[in-house]
């Protein structure tokens, strides 16, 4: 019962500074490409309350249904307190108005992606890739780049979707089903890539309303591969070592 009510007033302090910061936040509009799956669950859960989210797919319907489930979830979980928004739509129709864009895509359908992207989204439109270039082999998960001499991901997005200054990488290592769980603090760091001080000072600021994840600047986007392959790092010491939903925190 003690660690109960410990929690549960962790859950409600924490709820009031969000709260106090969500006062003063400017609504985005943000897209997430391939938005029905866990990533996009969470992500629009936890910024609907002040932002609006449209989630996507291929099929424009799915996105649909699973926008209406998501918002029933939200309105569920924070009441009166969401004053944002989340929709569905077709991957690439979501894109023309985005103020954000967050691309939760395989690795390997990144350049087929940005190709359909390029001359949709607007010129100022912040891109954020959590793409992780990841395989698995009998020892493992694999972060790919180093095993294939291949790029890793937000280069390859930067590439496609100049000007390069707007691409930010994040999320790379934190737990999808913590995410999905509204009440739940995340108690952990992510870490954050990006050129461009300003750019990477917004996607900080959507970082830290997430209750318990806080963003961690690694350096320019050069560096994002040490953020990526964290990933599978974190994948197999939960394997090997039985351990739920790990997480990165630097204390």
């Amino acid at each position: 019962m003690k660690h109960f009510l410990v929690a549960q007033w962790r859950w409600l302090i924490a709820d009031i500074l969000i709260s106090d910061l969500l006062d003063s936040t400017i609504p985005m509009r943000i897209g997430i490409i391939g938005g029905t799956g866990g990533m996009g669950e969470g992500f629009a859960l936890r910024w609907c309350r002040i932002h609006n989210i449209v989630i996507g797919s291929r099929d424009a319907q799915k996105a649909k249904q699973a926008a209406d489930t998501y918002l029933k979830t939200a309105h569920e979980s924070y009441s009166e307190r969401i004053s944002g928004s989340i929709a569905g739509d077709d991957n690439f129709e979501l894109a023309k108005n985005c103020d954000l864009l967050i691309l939760s895509v395989p690795y390997e359908n990144i350049e087929n992606t940005c190709s359909k992207l390029k001359d949709t989204i607007r010129d100022d439109c912040i891109i954020v890739s959590p793409i992780v270039p990841m395989t698995k082999s009998q020892a493992g998960f694999v972060y790919i780049p180093f095993e294939q001499s291949k790029m890793a991901a937000a280069s390859i997005v930067a590439d496609a979707l100049p000007p390069r200054s707007r691409v930010v990488s994040a999320f790379h290592s934190i737990s999808e089903v913590k995410l999905r769980n509204v009440k739940q603090s995340l108690e952990a760091d992510t870490f954050v890539c990006g050129d461009d001080i300003n750019t990477v000072s917004t996607v900080n600021s959507l970082i830290s309303e997430i209750n318990g994840l806080r963003p961690i600047y690694l350096g320019p986007l050069s560096m994002t591969y040490q953020a990526e392959i964290l990933t599978p790092m974190l994948l197999n010491a939960a394997r090997m070592n039985k351990m739920k939903n790990p997480g990165i925190r630097l204390v």
